[in-house]
């Protein structure tokens, strides 16, 4: 047995269900306490602090914080990117994120399954995985971005801040 549901139906539902999205964006989640680097104890503990740093950062990158994204640099950082280029520093980092990212309608999403986290003795952890760069307004012009990317964390002066990116291999995700 078919049953028809008329188009006027789907559009609804679509609409709805982009509004149900919007406004979780909308809503930031609260941050969650990560371990200091003597607070860590096992890789389950460094999963859970670097995937905790992972999700505040591009929080704060997807709603443009710009305050709290530039509060998880170290004034040197190192942004490594195979189409933008070197970015030195993170003012110009936060800079850049001001006028290319805020400005539009990318938003980050971590590919699940792809996040690896390795322990760096005596300085904090590097972290490696796949993110997607979706484009809400303009998802049919913009199409979906898809990159590789390595961060490394460091663990100093009770902060974990973020040191050297590298984001590369970028292309359509299919």
């Amino acid at each position: 047995m078919k049953i028809a549901i008329p188009l006027c139906a789907v559009g609804a539902l679509l609409m709805a269900y982009a509004g149900f999205v919007k406004a979780q964006m909308a809503a930031a989640p609260p941050d969650v306490k990560v371990a200091s680097f003597d607070e860590i104890k096992n890789q389950a503990d460094l999963d859970k602090a670097i995937t905790e740093l992972d999700r505040q950062l591009f929080d704060a990158y997807n709603r443009c914080d710009l305050k709290k994204f530039d509060s998880m640099l170290a004034d040197d950082v190192e942004f490594y990117h195979d189409q933008g280029g070197l970015t030195l520093g993170h003012e110009k980092l936060t800079e850049s994120i001001k006028n290319n990212i805020c400005a539009g309608d990318t938003q980050r999403v971590l590919v699940p399954g792809t996040l690896k986290i390795y322990y760096m003795k005596g300085y904090g952890a590097i972290e490696i995985g796949v993110h997607r760069f979706l484009h809400p307004k303009t998802e049919a012009t913009n199409g979906t971005g898809e990159g590789s990317f390595v961060h490394l964390w460091r663990y100093k002066d009770g902060a974990w801040r973020v040191t050297r990116v590298l984001s590369y291999d970028h292309h359509s995700a299919k």
